[in-house]
């Protein structure tokens, strides 16, 4: 700051006239021609200031011929109350020297970024300080003594007079009142829009419009930083026609008629810049370095400039204390764009051209989060915002944020919604494909396993009936090797045979082909035939068979498929056989309950481990056991027995211990008896 003996005039001057100073330093300043600065505190309104700098004000020249600076400083609690002919009083301080300006220079050139352009204009204009030419020095001087003999002499202030036109002192206060009802009805009726729908481009356009009506501005805008993920559509009000554009969510803008402009107003910086390309494709990482773009427009008339389509370079680079002010909710109030972008060149001339001289920005923030900034534009003159047009404006900017992230939320149930119906589609069709596959290769299996079976079935019946015919053959004695051999190709034979045909009823089975051949027939002489079936190999094996009988000869007679309820008992006693060391025993239980037939069978047998439980009636499925090697065979025995039990809508069910046995337990409902059977 500037101390008293740098300065040549230091006074308490009413305010009144130390603006009119400052008048006069900027009146002289157009006489010294090009090359000359003029600012005043107007320039610090972007920026975060000292508080010492913030009951300041200043007006200052410099330029090779004529510097000047005139600085007031309002005392502690001191205000200005407009509009009512009472000033207060403020410590001026006038001074020509050098050494004063140039200090005064360079603390106000870091109060900016050191590469913002203000900084370093301002470091420029700090080199080109000299002594001031005389003659202008003089017409200066004269400049003053002709204000000073002008003004009346008479106090600054002077009391109201008791004599004058009747004014109703009231007056003031009701139209004061006046505005605020019409304000806060404004204020309803945007908000119960916001309540009543949730289009954010309807209620955007008409907040805009409805608000440059009220406050008779020039021009009002939305702007988005670029960054901000709800979507809106570009919108122009009033008289200007409407040109429909669509704006989406990698902020491209894209106009009518395939042209796709990029346009960004970056007020967290003030600097205003469109991107597009040679080939009308947007230049995505230039709009993403510089901000944003504007997204809604209302003007007063259509000779006002439209700022939705401006084409301007972009000139500066980012600065970043704007942008921290209007995330803390800062509101840029710029009465006269001349005096605050004093040093802005390239943004002065587009503002110029844009036709705004005043403009004042209310941020839109919601969840501490800045989306973007309302921004209200006077075209024909400077213009000084009151604190009611700035209340206005931040509360209508407060339900624009209310407003958007109403919109973000549905959006971001939409989609949420959306990719949840998206991925239950594709899980869907995935699962349906999968279960398509899983049938048609089972399908294509049992297909095959039938032919193949089929197609065995015919060179098997030669080698089983020959081999048969060669044993009985009367003519000639045959060696006891050469009957072993035969006997082996007729027991191979058989085997294979029953193999092919245990392939076949499965196949038809697990294709639907295979019906029930329903009847009444005797559950004893079932489970008699099965066990004389296979008395002869029982005892080959020196297995004991047992037939345990718990049935009711009342309720032996039983209705079902009679072949396929042997061919169970004979697998499920074949295979008990089958992993039963010698001198064990193989016992079939039966006994009814409840119209349902129960057979078990149990062994003396080496037992399953309970870890392969799960794999025992899987086809093509040998467990591993010390009998493997010993007893070859396809795995599909218990695999056929449970197709057969289920077909009967029966169940099957296994309890074994590993070195004592198992019991394999079955349970087959009656049937019903079909018409005409």
């Amino acid at each position: 700051m500037l101390s008293s003996p740098d300065l040549s005039f230091s006074r308490t001057l009413p305010i009144v006239v130390f603006n009119q100073l400052g008048e006069l330093l900027e009146q002289m300043a157009q006489t010294v021609g090009s090359a000359v600065l003029i600012l005043t505190e107007a320039t610090l309104a972007r920026i975060y200031i000292p508080v010492e700098w913030q009951r300041q004000r200043f007006t200052l020249v410099v330029s090779e011929q004529f510097s000047a600076l005139l600085v007031g400083t309002f005392e502690q609690g001191s205000r200005e109350i407009e509009g009512q002919g009472i000033y207060s009083e403020i410590n001026a301080q006038l001074t020509f020297n050098l050494e004063a300006i140039a200090s005064f220079v360079y603390e106000l050139k870091d109060l900016f970024e050191c590469d913002s352009y203000t900084h370093q204009n301002l470091e420029r204009y700090q080199q080109i300080i000299k002594p001031n030419d005389a003659t202008l020095q003089s017409q200066f001087t004269l400049l003053l003594l002709e204000y000073l003999l002008t003004q009346p002499n008479q106090e600054i202030i002077a009391s109201p007079s008791p004599i004058g036109p009747a004014v109703y002192i009231c007056q003031p206060v009701e139209d004061a009142l006046k505005k605020q009802i019409s304000q806060e009805r404004l204020l309803n009726q945007v908000t119960t829009q916001i309540r009543k729908s949730l289009d954010l481009p309807v209620i955007m356009a008409t907040a805009i419009t409805q608000v440059r009506e009220f406050l008779e501005l020039d021009r009002l805008v939305i702007y988005k930083f670029a960054a901000s993920q709800v979507n809106t559509q570009p919108y122009q009000s009033d008289t200007i026609p409407f040109n429909e554009t669509a704006l989406t969510t990698d902020m491209e803008l894209s106009v009518r008629e395939s042209t796709e402009i990029y346009f960004s107003i970056h007020e967290n910086n003030d600097r205003y810049s469109p991107f597009i390309s040679t080939n009308n494709q947007p230049l995505l990482g230039d709009c993403q370095k510089y901000g944003g773009y504007i997204v809604y427009e209302a003007r007063a008339t259509n000779a006002i400039t439209s700022v939705l389509n401006y084409t301007e370079k972009n000139c500066f680079i980012r600065t970043s204390q704007c942008w921290e002010k209007y995330q803390q909710g800062f509101t840029l109030a710029v009465d006269d764009v001349e005096k605050t972008y004093a040093l802005e060149e390239c943004l002065l001339n587009f503002l110029r051209e844009c036709q705004v001289k005043a403009k004042l920005a209310a941020p839109i923030m919601f969840e501490d989060k800045l989306w973007g900034l309302l921004i209200a534009h006077q075209c024909d003159r400077p213009y000084q915002w009151n604190d009611s047009e700035k209340s206005l404006l931040v509360a209508i900017a407060e339900q624009l944020a209310i407003a958007i992230h109403q919109a973000e939320l549905m959006q971001t149930l939409t989609q949420e919604k959306q990719n949840l119906e998206q991925r239950v589609i594709e899980r869907t069709m995935a699962l349906r494909d999968a279960l398509l596959a899983a049938e048609a290769a089972s399908r294509i299996r049992s297909e095959f396993l039938a032919t193949i079976s089929h197609e065995l079935l015919t060179p098997l019946t030669y080698v089983i009936g020959m081999s048969s015919t060669l044993l009985r053959w009367p003519l000639g004695e045959l060696s006891q090797r050469q009957r072993g051999y035969l006997q082996t190709i007729h027991d191979s034979g058989e085997h294979l045979l029953a193999m092919i045909n245990d392939i076949l009823d499965l196949s038809q089975i697990e294709a639907g082909k295979t019906a029930l051949n329903i009847s009444e027939f005797s559950l004893v002489n079932v489970a008699e035939n099965a066990l004389k079936s296979l008395q002869k190999k029982a005892a080959s094996e020196q297995i004991n068979l047992i037939l345990d009988l718990q049935i009711d000869p009342r309720c032996d007679r039983f209705i079902g498929d009679a072949k396929r309820v042997e061919q169970i008992l004979w697998n499920l006693l074949t295979n008990a056989i089958k992993f039963t060391p010698k001198s064990g025993s193989v016992t079939l239980r039966l006994w009814v309950e409840d119209n349902t037939a129960i057979f078990q069978v149990e062994d003396t047998g080496i037992g399953i481990p309970e870890e392969q439980l799960p794999l025992l009636f899987e086809k093509f499925q040998q467990l591993d056991t010390p009998y493997r090697r010993r007893y070859e065979g396809t795995g599909l025995g218990l695999a056929l027995t449970k197709q057969l039990v289920e077909l009967h809508r029966g169940r099957i069910e296994v309890e074994s211990t590993v070195s004592i046995g198992s019991i394999f337990t079955v349970w087959i409902p009656t049937q019903a008896m079909r018409v005409g059977s």
